[in-house]
């Protein structure tokens, strides 16, 4: 396993904590759910890939 993935999800995770935290402060609660909710699709779509990747290595694993 990648040690890149953990770094970008890490950093994703930062960013949106902090932009959230701004758009909070600033009343715009109903933008900083938003983005909170585009940090965790981005998120699903990298875990989504990498699951992705690890059932093709897997089916070519078991190929006879």
């Amino acid at each position: 396993m990648d040690i890149d993935i953990i770094f970008k999800i890490a950093a994703i995770g930062i960013a949106i904590a902090v932009l959230n935290q701004i758009l909070i402060r600033a009343g715009r609660e109903e933008q900083a759910m938003m983005t909170t909710l585009a940090g965790i699709v981005i998120v699903l779509f990298l875990v989504v890939q990498m699951i992705s990747e690890f059932f093709d290595t897997v089916k070519t694993l078991f190929q006879f």
